[in-house]
């Protein structure tokens, strides 16, 4: 008998907390296209730019200062685009204030952050969320179920890249923010490999390029993992600007055959890979929609019908152990 999904019938009040690009551009378009999201509240420190994008998109309040709409009891949930090093305070801030939250990769700047604040969660019995929005695309989902299937056989070897342009005058060229390539860009690739390989890092090999602020701005890494599957990502900020501005690429083997992408990380639409068995190419078209919509619809029926969040605690928390021994071997410095 198939599964029964239960549809979501009510909005949930969002409240935004901060002004970033991301939030701009990306995952506030995504919830005003959500079928269970409200706009209700915008916070940020400028009150120029918190009423832009209160007359933009819609929101009914406008906070200047993050801590109004924390104590808001109308917000059932946040979503937190701070900068990096600002993400423990006010995720744990908005937990312990009954909010649930969704917040921008990366989610903490270590292991220990993560598990105190997936902890903070769970104490106040709300649920908070990293914001991999890929993660939620039809199109991550089909690549997973073909891997899965065991058409290309038993995966030995990823390969993925995310390259994109040098930054000027961005957070992410400052350490005490938490920048970095592989904090900003390289949390891609480990989630995209960690989702491919059910299996822990045993050897990691690294090395980068860093800026004057002891950053890296380009990094290349190699794993091989306790169940001895081996895994390489390269990671830059280093296009000219005005230049073609990304690099993208998704390769995995195995003992049968291979999957071969070159769609960029968060992309919409119609989207192919090709899987390569014994010399013959299929290649799969997948329709995927916007993955912040994805991301926050998600939440709302975690919030109103307990289904599980895709992005779980656990795969977080992984997640943030391997970008540490990532950094410990390319020797950043914190």
């Amino acid at each position: 008998m198939p599964a029964i999904i239960k549809e979501v019938n009510m909005s949930v009040k969002w409240g935004v907390l901060g002004t970033a690009n991301i939030a701009w551009g990306c995952t506030i378009p995504g919830m005003k296209m959500a079928r269970n999201c409200e706009l209700y509240a915008i916070a940020g420190r400028s009150e120029d730019k918190v009423n832009k994008f209160k007359e933009e998109f819609g929101f009914k309040k406008a906070y200047v200062g993050y801590e109004n709409l924390v104590a808001d009891p109308e917000v059932q949930a946040i979503y937190i685009p701070l900068t990096n090093d600002l993400h423990k305070e006010w995720v744990i801030r908005s937990l312990k204030a009954g909010k649930n939250v969704i917040c921008e990769k990366p989610l903490a700047l270590n292991a220990d952050e993560a598990r105190e604040m997936f902890a903070a969660a769970k104490d106040n019995n709300v649920y908070l969320m990293e914001a991999y929005a890929y993660q939620h695309s039809p199109y991550v989902a089909s690549l997973k179920e073909d891997i899965a299937s065991g058409i290309i056989g038993d995966v030995d070897y990823i390969e993925t890249e995310f390259v994109g342009q040098e930054l000027l005058n961005d957070f992410r060229l400052h350490k005490e923010m938490g920048g970095g390539a592989v904090y900003d860009l390289g949390c891609y690739c480990t989630t995209m490999i960690m989702s491919v390989t059910d299996s822990e890092p045993e050897t990691i090999r690294g090395v980068a390029e860093f800026n004057e602020n002891g950053v890296d701005i380009y990094a290349s890494v190699y794993t091989i993992f306790k169940n001895g599957v081996r895994a390489s990502f390269n990671v830059g900020m280093i296009f000219p600007p005005g230049s073609y501005g990304r690099k993208d690429r998704l390769f995995v083997h195995g003992t049968r055959g291979s999957i071969d992408s070159a769609v960029e990380y968060n992309q919409a639409g119609e989207l192919t890979y090709t899987i390569t068995v014994d010399g013959q190419k299929t290649v799969r078209t997948v329709t995927a929609g916007q993955n912040y919509m994805l991301e926050c619809e998600q939440m709302g029926r975690c919030i109103e019908n307990g289904e599980k969040p895709h992005v779980t605690p656990e795969f977080s928390i992984k997640n943030a152990e391997y970008l540490d021994m990532i950094l410990k071997a390319i020797g950043y410095t914190k």
